[in-house]
């Protein structure tokens, strides 16, 4: 047999795409080509794969080899061809049995002594072939990231002596399940890269760790505790605005622990992007709601993702979590208004001359920042330095429609001087407490609309969102006190409808909306005479 056929696939975006590895032996002067628009480290396979064919004491062919990925159009990179490269050349040269590579998809990188490593993106790729026909054949060390995906069968191998002795014995014995081989190594089961499916609740949500931040910490600050809670039920966006020293970047970092826990298909796409970034998956982060906070110096790429080899941005990072973005007019404006699509669509295509990726950025936003430079606008005992020119030119550099998509506005004030980092926080609400709150209201969205309060368009408002003739008269005079677009008027049904879902009301009232219409930027309630 002088001709070989392997499977395996390549990453784009989040995506696992298969590719079809075909071997020929064709004769000639040695060497080995490939072709198939691969980038430098698969060209580079070759080498690896002569190495490590030879240190095991397999005869490498010393004929002209040519290697085809398939499809030809479609980039490859990384070493995750080294090894079904390297299984294709035996195959077609008669080193390992016909048909037993037929069911398998198979990826991992070779090192010269044929030791097998792990790869990115192992997790998006089990879980692409999770039910599947063929079942996945990976190095050892990237076998607990495979098994988080509960539908995947999971084969594995330490080195490329492994695998070819489990290939040659398959008529006879199957392959090791990766489960079962991992199972008898008390380091990868007792650790936090523990080999084991994700424990689940009886919903189907996962586990979800124990956060070492609790809003039971926060200092009073009762109107922004409320409207945390509010964000997190309803999925909603929110701005702080307060002078330094009032809490903001405390209370942001608490919001990951009164969400929801995670559904197994959220914690599966958190921790896909995660396996595809520079910073790899984390099994203890498994199930764990991400908090990312980039510094104002951040770029448009740094949050949005870019690069010649498209990878995920902050905003797709902090997928199913927050991002923080702390100090916001000192970030620049450009960079801020590229989040204004994700926002909207939970998506971010990055597109390259070469090619287009695309990575879910369904994030919620928390922003902070000072009322004027020197931060004391708005404080009633620390006179503020600044001019009307530079409070009005610092509170522009954020953009109106970037401000317009944000569904809570808050003000905070410096707590009471008498409650001093001293006193005592025992009676505070703690975080649990309040994510059982947020948990049922957002059971009722789910429940009621298959989506979050934050997400309703403005049909799915008029069904879920049903006032009575005096309801509409008091909603119609406040957007009109209060010049509200038709963009905020629909955030503030969204957050009425939230707030009506935490009370685990099926109605929205005039209660709901007053409360909803105190969110908006710089309104007064009592500018409407009906309130």
């Amino acid at each position: 047999m002088s001709f070989a056929t392997v499977h395996s696939c390549t990453i784009s975006g989040v995506q696992a795409l298969p590719v079809v590895v075909e071997v020929h032996i064709a004769g000639g002067l040695p060497g080995m080509s490939i072709v198939g628009l691969p980038e430098s480290a698969v060209r580079e396979s070759k080498d690896r794969v002569k190495a490590a064919i030879q240190h095991i004491g397999l005869t490498f062919p010393q004929v002209k080899i040519i290697v085809n990925l398939a499809p030809a159009d479609l980039p490859k990179r990384g070493g995750r061809f080294d090894l079904p490269i390297a299984l294709g050349v035996l195959l077609a040269n008669g080193q390992l049995p016909e048909g037993c590579l037929d069911d398998l998809m198979i990826v991992g990188e070779l090192g010269l002594t044929g030791s097998l490593r792990s790869i990115h993106g192992v997790l998006p790729t089990s879980f692409a072939f999770a039910n599947s026909s063929k079942a996945l054949f990976i190095p050892q060390q990237s076998a607990p990231e495979a098994l988080r995906s509960a539908n995947t069968r999971v084969h594995c191998a330490d080195d490329l002596n492994e695998a070819v002795i489990q290939l040659r014995l398959r008529k006879n014995k199957p392959l090791v399940s990766a489960a079962d081989k991992l199972a008898t190594i008390p380091l990868l089961v007792s650790g936090a890269g523990s080999s084991s499916r994700p424990e689940k609740f009886a919903d189907g949500s996962t586990k979800q760790m124990t956060a070492s931040l609790d809003m039971a910490d926060v200092f009073g600050q009762h109107r922004a505790r409320r409207a945390l809670e509010i964000a997190a039920a309803g999925g909603h966006n929110l701005l702080m605005v307060g002078p330094p020293g009032t809490g903001k970047s405390m209370l942001a970092s608490r919001l990951p622990s009164i969400q929801p826990c995670m559904q197994e298909t959220e914690a599966m796409e958190t921790a896909s992007i995660l396996s595809i970034s520079h910073m790899g998956f984390n099994p203890s982060q498994w199930g764990v709601r991400p908090f990312r906070a980039p510094h104002h110096t951040a770029s448009g790429v740094a949050l949005v993702g870019g690069g010649a080899q498209p990878m995920p941005g902050e905003i797709s990072l902090a997928h199913n979590g927050v991002l923080f973005l702390d100090e916001l007019p000192e970030f620049s404006r450009a960079v801020l208004d590229v989040l204004r699509e994700p926002m909207e669509t939970g998506r971010i295509t990055v597109s390259r001359a070469a090619r287009q990726a695309e990575f879910p950025s369904r994030f919620q936003l928390v922003a902070a920042m000072n009322p004027c430079p020197c931060g004391y606008y708005t404080d009633p005992e620390i006179t503020c330095t600044c001019g009307a020119d530079q409070i009005l030119r610092y509170q522009s550099r954020v953009s109106g429609p970037f401000l317009d998509r944000l569904d809570l506005h808050i003000t905070l004030q410096r707590e009471a001087k008498s409650l001093t980092v001293m006193g005592s926080t025992n009676d505070n609400e703690t975080s649990e407490a309040i994510r059982r709150r947020v948990s049922n209201a957002r059971e009722c969205q789910l429940q009621r609309q298959q989506q979050t309060n934050a997400m309703l368009e403005a049909k799915a408002l008029r069904i879920n969102v049903v006032l009575s003739e005096s309801e509409k008269q008091l909603f119609h005079e406040a957007a009109q006190a209060f010049n509200l677009s038709l963009r905020a008027q629909h955030r503030v049904l969204r957050v009425a409808r939230t707030i009506a879902d935490l009370e685990a009301r099926e109605q929205v009232t005039d209660r709901d909306l007053s409360e909803a219409l105190t969110y908006r930027p710089g309104r007064a309630l009592n500018s409407v005479s009906r309130m």
